[in-house]
Order: structure tokens, then C-alpha cells, then sequence
């Protein structure tokens, strides 16, 4: 059927046979509102998932044995094969027989709503929501929700959850498939990407029932044994704990573990990048170490955690991150010999000459950063760029290459497990170029 309403029609004209779909949280009749209710009792024909039926019935038989129905029960149907439910409410429609379909929420928003309208078009139907499953999620933590985001795992692979978790969103909701892993997937993908410690856990079950639960778990900590399949899962940023330093990896430390940008979480160098970038560097047991473009100081902080003795000098242009880099690295005990806000190339002149360098910043002006770099670069000295595009990589190799120095060019692409049903699956990281120029021991020192 059209799905469109004709030009000129009232979308309230009471002469007009529609069915009326009426959301309802997971209470079921018990939960609705009196208007609402008083369009069941007029029905004859009542449509609704197969764990909510059993509840209009006794709500029925209820308000008959009270006095206040002297109808008899309707037809009831299943709408868990919601195909075959469209030509009886065909029917009733083109009878004009009173027709009430009970669904889950807002029954437009990944609920029967939209088979509805496709089949039997917009001005048939009269829409009632109930509060969503988001709604009363976040109104339970008493959060707001205007930042937040949602993804849903009905029918999906859970890929999209991790490459979503990658980009730090400050809440996320989960609409869970029980049929498919339900919370148990969303848990492994969050310990997966390192992430358990930057989110709290929040699992909703059954909102809106009597017997709704919500509870928030600890990293590590199991499902509960009866989670209910009418569940979904709210993600809630939130700084980690202070950790111990002396509990923790040298270096290849979780991304969760590390303070970020307020306003930019997620851009940092990721765990996997931040490995191989170390290793390129060679690291010296003592030597002036720059980490340009350090963002939250992520892989200058590790370089220290491995040769304590380097004395690291990092810069970022972003506004607060000084203090950012200098949290981080109180919490993974480490000392930078200095931190400092401003941009490159002029803020290099406050530096000593590097031993190695690692430019992770500078977008356009990158070329002359690293010009200046190499005025500076000591004997024997690495720089190392992480890259994004084949065009920044022809532009610089040119400058290392001119420059006298050993060239080597890489490219990281490492992917990380993400549960299936039946298994795992590689859910694939951005690809990074890594360039590597390093300045022979005998080369002329910088003057």
C-alpha cells in the first residue's frame, strides 16, 4: 500500500479506520496509560509479541471479572511472524473492525512500525509511543543523553561495535540480540579493544517491569547467570582509575588506561601503532628524546616507562594539554623533562638538539618541522613519522632522502578480534605509514 498520505488529508480525522499501535515498556497492559487502555477496550482484534499476549489476556478477564468490560476477549495474534500478521489486519482494516497492535517502546524506532507503514501505509495507522528502551535507560542513571549514540546488534555482526568504541564516544547505547551473543558480546568486544577501563559497564534489563534490574559491572566481572534476554547495554565514558605503574606492562599499555581530550576522545595513537613505533625509534639508554605532536603523551610516556634515563620533551598545540600529559604521566610514573603547549616548528627552539624524534603531528606544516628536525637531529639520531597518505610519504621521504639520511618505509595494518556467535572475527584498525630516517654516527653534528 502507499505508504504517503494523500494531499489534503487530516492526519487526526476521526471518520477515518486506522489501527492503533500503542508502545508499552516491558510492563506490558499493566504499564499503559488510560487512553491508551481505553482503546483496548474497544478492540476486536489485539496483535502483540508473544510474551506480552498472555498479560492482555489476564488484564482482560481482569477488568471483566470487575465489571468494568462486558465485551468479550478479543481475537489475540502473535506478532512474532510479524508477515503473517498483515492480512488479517488487512482485513479488519477494510472491515472496519477496531484493531489494537501492542509493541515494545516507540514502534517506529527498530520496533514493528516500520512493517506496518510498508505494508499497510501511514493513514492507516495511528502511532501511540511508549517511552524507548533509551529513554528509561538513561533516565534510571538520571544522565542526560543529547551527546549520546546508539548502534544495534539485531541481526548484525558486532564488527560495527568495535570500530564504533574506537572513536570514544562519551555514551553508547547497545541494543543487544540475545540470539546472537547479547551482553556477553558487547563485554568481550569492550575488554578487546582495551577500552574496559575508560567505560562503565550498565546492564538494563526488562525496563519499565516490576522486576527491572540495573546494574553496573566491574571490568572482569561476569553476567549475572539470569540475565534476561530483554536487556541492552549502556556504555558511560568515565576517567580510569589511578593505576598501579609497577602492575603494568613496560609499554603496550591498554588505550583505555589513558586520560584524553574532553572534547576529543580516541586521538591518540593506538596500542598496536604505539608498539611499532617504539621499536622504529631504537630507543638509547639516555639521549634527549621529542615527541612532537604528542597528544596525550601516549607513546613519549611508554619510551620512558622502557629507558628511564631519556629525557623526554613533549609538545602538543591543543589548549590543556600540558596539564593532560603531565596527569598521564603521574599515573604511569614517569618524569618528562618537559611538557610544553605551542606549535612547531617555532616552539623547537626552547628544545636541546634530539637524539630521536617522533613527529605525530603537523598536518601542512609538517615538511617544515621536519626541516627543522633534521638542522637539529644529532649523530646517529632516528626520526619517525606516522602517516596517513602515500602523499605525505613521497613528500618527506624527498626531504630525509636529501638530507643524507638511511631511509625505511613501513605499513601497519593490525586488526583485533571481535566475537561472533560461532567465533571470532578481525575487525581491522586504521592503516598507518611509518617513515624512518636515521643520520649515520659519523654525519656532521648539528651546529
Amino acid at each position: 500500500m502507499e505508504s504517503q498520505r494523500q494531499p489534503g488529508s487530516r492526519i487526526n480525522d476521526p471518520s477515518v479506520a486506522r489501527i492503533d499501535v500503542l508502545g508499552t515498556d516491558a510492563g506490558g497492559v499493566d504499564a499503559l496509560a488510560a487512553p491508551a487502555l481505553a482503546l483496548l477496550r474497544q478492540a476486536d482484534l489485539v496483535v502483540a509479541p508473544e510474551r506480552l499476549l498472555a498479560g492482555a489476556q489476564a488484564w482482560w478477564q481482569r477488568e471483566t471479572a470487575a465489571g468494568r468490560l462486558d465485551r468479550p476477549l478479543p481475537r489475540l495474534l502473535a506478532s512474532d511472524r510479524p508477515d503473517e500478521l498483515m492480512a488479517p489486519l488487512g482485513a479488519a482494516l477494510a472491515a472496519g473492525v477496531p484493531a489494537v497492535v501492542l509493541a515494545s517502546g516507540d514502534p517506529l524506532w527498530f520496533g514493528i512500525g516500520r512493517l506496518l507503514v510498508q505494508h499497510l501505509g501511514a493513514g492507516a495507522l495511528r502511532f501511540h509511543p511508549a517511552p524507548s528502551s533509551l529513554q528509561l535507560a538513561f533516565a534510571r542513571l538520571g544522565r542526560p543523553w543529547q551527546d549520546a549514540s546508539w548502534i544495534s546488534l539485531h541481526g548484525r555482526d558486532p564488527e560495527p561495535l568495535a570500530q564504533r568504541l574506537q572513536q570514544r564516544p562519551p555514551a553508547l547505547a547497545v541494543l543487544t540480540d540475545p540470539g546472537r551473543g547479547g551482553a556477553g558480546a558487547v563485554h568481550r568486544i569492550l575488554a578487546a579493544s582495551g577500552l574496559e577501563a575508560a567505560y562503565g559497564f550498565w546492564l538494563c534489563e526488562r525496563l519499565g517491569h516490576p522486576a527491572e534490574r540495573v546494574q553496573r559491572l566491574d571490568p572482569g566481572q561476569p553476567l549475572p547467570v539470569d540475565l534476561d534476554p530483554l536487556h541492552l547495554v549502556l556504555l558511560i565514558a568515565e576517567p580510569p582509575a589511578d593505576p598501579d605503574p609497577a602492575s603494568l606492562p613496560l609499554f603496550g599499555l591498554d588505550d583505555g588506561l589513558w586520560l584524553q581530550q574532553g572534547d576529543r576522545p580516541g586521538l591518540m595513537t593506538k596500542r598496536e601503532v604505539r608498539i611499532q613505533l617504539l621499536a622504529d625509534l631504537e630507543l638509547p639508554a639516555s639521549g634527549v628524546l621529542w615527541d612532537l605532536g604528542a597528544g596525550v603523551g601516549s607513546v613519549g610516556l611508554e619510551a620512558l616507562r622502557l629507558r628511564p634515563e631519556l629525557k623526554l620533551w613533549a609538545l602538543e598545540r591543543r589548549g590543556g594539554s600540558a596539564a593532560l600529559i603531565a596527569a598521564n604521566a603521574r599515573r604511569f610514573g614517569v618524569t618528562p623533562a618537559g611538557i610544553l603547549e605551542g606549535a612547531a616548528p617555532e616552539a623547537l627552539a626552547q628544545l636541546p638538539d634530539p637524539d630521536r624524534v617522533l613527529i605525530g603531528g603537523g598536518g601542512r606544516d609538517r615538511a617544515a618541522i621536519l626541516a627543522v628536525v633534521l638542522e637539529r637531529l644529532r649523530p646517529g639520531g632516528v626520526v619517525v613519522l606516522p602517516l596517513a597518505t602515500l602523499e605525505a610519504l613521497a613528500e618527506l621521504r624527498t626531504l630525509l632522502e636529501s638530507s643524507g639520511l638511511a631511509v625505511g618505509v613501513g605499513q601497519l595494518q593490525a586488526w583485533r578480534g571481535a566475537p561472533l556467535a560461532e567465533g571470532t572475527r578481525l575487525a581491522p584498525l586504521n592503516p598507518v605509514l611509518v617513515l624512518r630516517g636515521r643520520r649515520s654516527a659519523g654525519a656532521k653534528a648539528p651546529a
